[in-house]
């Protein structure tokens, strides 16, 4: 299961950059971009419940297999158009293919481990998704980022990373979601959690949007611009596992603090960083390391709260809440670009993050605690 997060890091993070550049290289606006990534998020709001319940009929491996084809048919699609509204449809369809592989890895890894080891197992998951995300700009290193030969390299990953979960198709686990609970209903018994999975999902598609678009508006060639995504990523290669054991041993509302003050911080000095890889790429790197803890925090804190096929059902929300903060947030600093220009970024960012960052403040002081504690 490790091995196959893996293989998925590397197709999704050579996806991601690719439409954003396109279109900025077409001369689309900032804010147009923005909705455009956010019809990623929208597809799998809309068909997000429903995702377990496929599991539950055809397996998870069939049913990961499944969206991982219909991923590769969706990349061919991108290649061969240039249909400014077929791109935001496409984009709607591509956040139910590839968010199916992302929520059913997550309900299998949570299901499958124990309490006392959750935060270094799901830092383990976590860090090995990153290690792809960071890998897959270096696919487009190779191919470059302009025309179809992009596309349809990435369209070959997306049937490779099937290849690790066939052996291990017989020991997936059972997914049955028990019925009923809504979002809401679930959000109120862990609501840090539902925090962490907002404001997640926020940042992390916001950097991976327009941090590419950010480094070219700043002299950067767009192959050099898509490494800045490989370093916000290493972030997360490099600091999940001590994340991951601060959550299995201290208070997770206050390890949650300290990961948005730091991502807050991030986003006020990006301006100050300018492009010089040795001043940006060490603000990067624990920008993305302390981001992606938001949400590894998160996951722990549900699979603490939930069991059984209760967790599949919270997952399920979890991941919808994440995907609305990836809806909300790339329109919201896309039109801080569009407005302030290129330090919009980095500023509504930290707002977000600061947010954050009081919510789980306020959960910390609280004393909402049981062993390791946060909620």
């Amino acid at each position: 299961m490790y091995v196959a997060s893996l293989a998925a890091g590397v197709a999704i993070g050579s996806a991601i950059p690719l439409v954003p550049l396109a279109l900025e290289a077409r001369g689309v606006e900032p804010l147009t971009i923005g909705l455009n990534s956010a019809m990623w998020g929208l597809g799998l709001i809309t068909f997000g419940p429903l995702i377990p319940r496929w599991a539950a009929r055809l397996g998870p491996v069939v049913t990961i297999w499944l969206a991982l084809a219909a991923g590769a048919i969706i990349q061919v699609a991108f290649a061969f158009t240039s249909s400014l509204p077929l791109w935001f449809l496409l984009k709607f369809a591509q956040g139910v293919a590839t968010g199916t592989p992302w929520l059913l890895s997550e309900i299998w890894i949570n299901v499958a481990v124990e309490e006392e080891r959750r935060g270094r197992a799901l830092a383990t998951y976590a860090t090995l998704i990153a290690a792809g995300l960071a890998a897959g700009p270096l696919v487009l290193q190779a191919v470059g980022v302009q025309g179809a030969p992009p596309f349809l390299a990435c369209a070959a990953l997306s049937i490779l990373v099937g290849l690790p979960f066939i052996p291990v198709r017989r020991r997936a686990p059972d997914i049955r979601p028990e019925p009923g609970g809504s979002v809401w209903a679930t959000g109120r018994v862990a609501p840090l959690a539902f925090v962490a999975a907002l404001v997640g999902g926020l940042g992390e598609t916001v950097g991976f949007t327009f941090l590419p678009i950010y480094a070219v508006g700043g002299g950067l060639s767009p192959e050099a611009a898509v490494l800045w995504q490989t370093a916000f990523v290493a972030g997360n290669i490099v600091l999940q596992p001590p994340i991951g054991w601060l959550a299995d041993h201290l208070d997770r509302a206050a390890v949650m603090t300290g990961c948005a003050l730091v991502s807050a911080a991030a986003g006020l000095l990006l301006p100050l960083a300018g492009t010089s890889p040795w001043t940006v790429w060490p603000l990067l790197v624990a920008w993305g390391g302390a981001a992606f803890g938001l949400y590894t925090v998160g996951l722990a804190v549900l699979g603490q709260r939930f069991a059984g096929g209760d967790i599949a059902r919270a997952n399920a929300a979890f991941v919808m809440v994440y995907t609305v903060g990836s809806v909300v947030g790339p329109p919201l600093s896309g039109g801080a670009m569009q407005y302030l220009g290129r330090n919009g970024l980095g500023l509504s960012l930290a707002v977000f993050y600061a947010a954050a960052a009081c919510a789980a403040l306020v959960a910390a002081t609280r004393g909402r605690r049981s062993t390791p504690g946060g909620g």
